[in-house]
């Protein structure tokens, strides 16, 4: 290891002494500088310093740079992203990515930029989800400019996967709608039909079952039969607000052999409220009882109303009649006299 040490060294000055200028040299060798740097940040790594070998290889770049050597410069990068991405922060890892994606775009190799974002993104996505997303949705472009949509939907769809973990399911929906439009420039409609149903679980996590409805009918024919099913079972049960339907659907073979976000999600989607049953009538206990009429009351004991008017006329006293005497005749223990009052005596009071 001391000898792989000194051996950089060695290589670190011949790097300085060959950007010294002197009389008969005008201009450094950022050329031969660079090489050197290089080969310093190799004898570093050899000998397990990763500190100053991901320093040298920064430093490798820059003079890569300064000699308009893009496509070894962003090589550096990409090589200082692996050696230190134990020892790295997130935010550096993630510069360094995107210069060395720009530094690749200048000498023409998109494809190549687009990897090395990739790479980054993989290390750094369990730390820093949010920047990983970025470095994916930047590869999609770069890779969708430069060469075709088939490595371009690779990188979506790691991106559409991070936006489900993060819970936001609007922005989900907007990645696998443009992860469809690249599969559909390839005709791929097995991906196409499996990303349906991702998309129809993004939606009803929503809470939009009618969304949902909408995207089976935009994509449902690229469906399989065991997805279409599915789908169905599933769009069904909320219809009907269903939920052990809906329970059952979820829980489906296909749903839960996907990508293990899409899997993890159908298990924290809102079921259904469903509708309870109408409640039996029935009196409640140590309830008031209802109102009666006077006149169900009396039937109910079996008196009625014609009873009441015939007794009524049969025992009845006479109507008064001008000049007439009125008998003293009782009405069920009442009197003529206590039935109707009395007429005045004087029949001249009376006209």
């Amino acid at each position: 290891m001391a000898a792989k040490i000194e051996e950089a060294r060695e290589h670190i000055r011949a790097a300085e002494k060959a950007l010294k200028t002197g009389l008969l040299k005008w201009k450094p060798d950022f050329d031969c500088a660079a090489d050197e740097y290089s080969q310093a940040a190799q004898c570093y790594r050899i000998a397990r310093d990763i500190q100053h070998a991901k320093e040298y290889h920064i430093k490798a770049s820059e003079f890569y740079q300064r000699n308009r050597s893009f496509f070894h410069a962003a090589k550096a990068l990409e090589t200082a992203i692996i050696v230190g991405k134990e020892i790295s922060s997130t935010d550096e890892i993630y510069t360094l990515a995107e210069n060395s994606c720009h530094l690749y775009q200048q000498h023409g190799s998109g494809d190549s930029g687009a990897n090395v974002l990739d790479k980054a993104g993989k290390i750094i996505e369990e730390r820093a989800p949010d920047q990983a997303l970025k470095l994916y949705q930047h590869a999609a472009e770069v890779s969708a400019t430069e060469s075709g949509q088939h490595q371009a939907a690779e990188y979506i769809s790691k991106a559409s996967r991070i936006l489900v973990r993060l819970g936001m399911y609007d922005q989900a929906v907007d990645s696998i709608r443009r992860e469809i439009g690249f599969h559909q420039e390839h005709s791929n409609t097995g991906a196409i039909g499996r990303l349906t149903v991702a998309i129809v679980l993004v939606q009803l996590a929503r809470g939009d079952a009618v969304a949902a409805e909408k995207a089976y009918k935009e994509w449902g024919n690229n469906c399989e039969a065991a997805e279409m099913q599915t789908i169905e079972q599933l769009l069904a049960a909320y219809d009907e607000e269903d939920r052990e339907s809906a329970k059952r659907a979820l829980r489906s073979p296909f749903i839960r052999h996907m990508d293990v976000e899409y899997a993890r999600l159908a298990t924290t989607v809102p079921l259904p409220e469903g509708i309870d049953p109408m409640p039996n009538a029935g009196v409640r206990e140590n309830a008031a009882s209802a109102y009666v009429s006077g006149q169900v009351c009396m039937e109910s004991v079996g008196f009625h109303e014609s009873d009441v008017d015939d007794g009524v006329r049969e025992n009845a006293a006479p109507s008064y009649v001008s000049g007439q005497s009125r008998p003293e005749q009782s009405v069920e223990g009442a009197t003529a006299a206590d039935c109707h009052p009395a007429p005045p005596d004087d029949e001249d009071e009376l006209c």
